[in-house]
């Protein structure tokens, strides 16, 4: 009894439908559908293969460069120091974001000791950069912002080279 009544409502769907599945959950409208091509001049994504614009600083601050070195040397300068004076030796260069992540850190923790020569930038924007810095136990890479035009280290990641 059951499968006669599945048959026959297929059979009505069938012969009452227009053949075609219900797509109303999918009409866009008048709108025609986008069209896809592999020619790379046609391509309008966000990615670009332009270099990405050099930092700019505003007049009367720190380039990039002197900002990620003095916070580099300020966050090796930890032995013999209480935490609040290594915390407040970064103060000066870092946003408020990253200072309340490092409140309470243990200087001791810090992996580096020495800083070993000038940072090199890599621009990511306008108002953002990496500066890869090198240090005596591998490489300290800052990420510097500048959304007033003052750049600051807002991001610290640590490799053993």
């Amino acid at each position: 009894m059951l499968a006669i009544l599945v048959v026959a409502v297929v059979a009505l769907g069938r012969a009452f439908g227009d053949g075609a599945a219900d797509q109303s959950s999918f009409d866009t409208g008048s709108s025609p559908a986008p069209v896809l091509s592999a020619d790379p001049d046609d391509d309008d994504s966000v990615l670009s293969e332009a270099p990405p614009p050099s930092p700019s600083t505003s007049p009367g601050t720190a380039k990039p460069e002197a900002v990620a070195y003095a916070f580099a040397s300020a966050w090796a300068d930890h032995k013999n120091a209480s935490a609040k004076a290594w915390h407040d030796g970064l103060v000066p260069n870092a946003t408020q974001d990253l200072l309340d992540e490092l409140d309470g850190t243990d200087p001791a923790d810090v992996p580096v000791d020495r800083v070993l020569g000038r940072p090199s930038l890599v621009p990511i924007g306008a108002g953002l950069v990496d500066a890869d810095v090198p240090v005596d136990s591998g490489k300290l890479t800052l990420r510097l912002v500048a959304p007033d035009g003052r750049w600051l280290v807002d991001g610290i990641d640590w490799g053993r080279s």
